[in-house]
């Protein structure tokens, strides 16, 4: 097969979400199948890391997606003529965007229909660029793949006529998040939490990741066990104003929130595995990858009671009303008070996690594929 795919979000150091999922797919159905030809487009100049094998031609397309109007001239200028350019016998898209003029049989990635539930959290003109545009795109595709069966029911219910062309492929986590020692997490809590046990979150600081109730229920939780515990939150600090700014100034403990920002991927298992417990109480998800990155370090979960999260989770994680402060609370003084609870949730997420596989995901991608070619 001569494959296309859009590769776009597989930047250095920088690989959330969909540019992991991007990563660990098509890494491994280059190495897989040496005799397909990959070619991947670019919106920007690559690190040859990504280069996977000698099967692979890489091309740069113009204009860099950096706006909604940028990403439209991409896929309909750029990637149309690109596709015609190099042959391509399907068109692969791990971020749910297509060429709507192209007529080469196209396989895209829809993560979730986040536009549907929390349009108050987005800019209003990326707000319409996905009201107009993903209905367009979910017809055009010729198979669509969903991270979760939450997602698959989601669309079918929101475009019932396009349900029969619905996979679910799992995302999983990297080799990297693994248990780490009793010796490894002393070091780590000693160099980021004072030596202190901690919640950790991980993922955008953005309203709808819910910080802003998770922050306040720290708060609770710290009241009413007078524990010495830290809240760590790994991501972008990216919104100055609002909600999670000012629940972190109104903080009682806020000497006790360690926001980190970004971490580099080598570093982040660590973190994670030194953890007490996460905490990811987001309000709506297509998968929560950070739920399976837990588990494969061996410690326990609250997670919230809505969307995909119950399906990724499973009986191994504790969950929440993430509308719920006090709900929040309760569930880390859970954690805190009750060890049996707390290593039977360690002890179902050996299990639940073999749900997740990169490899077979990666096989079940390039199967749709073949399907799609006949």
């Amino acid at each position: 097969m001569r494959i296309a795919v859009n590769t776009r979000f597989l930047l250095p150091n920088k690989l959330e979400g969909i540019g992991r999922f991007t990563f660990e797919i098509v890494s491994r159905m280059v190495i897989n199948h040496p005799n397909d030809e990959f070619i991947l487009f670019f919106d920007r100049p690559f690190d040859p890391k990504y280069i996977f094998a000698k099967n692979i031609t890489p091309v740069v397309l113009f204009p860099p997606t950096r706006h909604p109007l940028l990403i439209v001239s991409w896929f309909e200028w750029a990637v149309r003529r690109a596709l015609k350019k190099y042959k391509a016998e399907v068109f692969f898209s791990p971020d749910g965007f297509l060429s709507l003029s192209s007529s080469v049989k196209t396989v895209i990635v829809t993560h979730d229909l986040a536009y549907k539930h929390s349009s108050d959290k987005v800019n209003l003109v990326v707000q319409k660029f996905y009201e107009i545009l993903t209905p367009k795109y979910l017809v055009k595709a010729k198979e669509i793949i969903t991270v979760s069966a939450f997602t698959k029911n989601d669309i079918s219910r929101f475009f019932p006529s396009i349900k029969d062309k619905i996979s679910v492929v799992y995302n999983s986590c990297n080799e990297n998040y693994k248990p780490i020692s009793p010796e490894e997490q002393a070091n780590v809590r000693q160099k980021y939490s004072d030596g202190k046990p901690y919640f950790v979150y991980l993922g955008a600081v953005h309203p709808r990741k819910n910080v802003h109730r998770l922050i306040a229920a720290f708060d609770q939780f710290k009241n009413a066990t007078n524990s010495d515990f830290k809240l760590i939150i790994v991501g972008n600090f990216a919104w100055k104003t609002g909600e999670v700014l000012t629940a972190y100034n109104n903080a009682t403990y806020k000497k006790d929130i360690i926001l980190m920002g970004y971490i580099p991927e080598d570093i982040l298992p660590n973190i994670i595995g030194a953890a007490y417990a996460m905490t990811y109480l987001s309000l709506f998800e297509g998968f929560g990858l950070p739920i399976v990155e837990a588990m494969n370090c061996e410690i326990p979960i609250i997670t919230a009671n809505v969307a995909s999260m119950p399906e990724v989770g499973g009986d191994a994680v504790l969950l929440a009303d993430p509308y719920s402060i006090d709900d929040i609370a309760q569930k880390m003084r859970w954690l805190y008070e009750d060890k049996n609870l707390y290593f039977n949730l360690i002890n179902k997420g050996k299990v639940q996690k073999n749900k997740f596989n990169w490899d077979r995901s990666a096989n079940e991608v390039y199967d749709i594929l073949k399907k799609v070619l006949g």
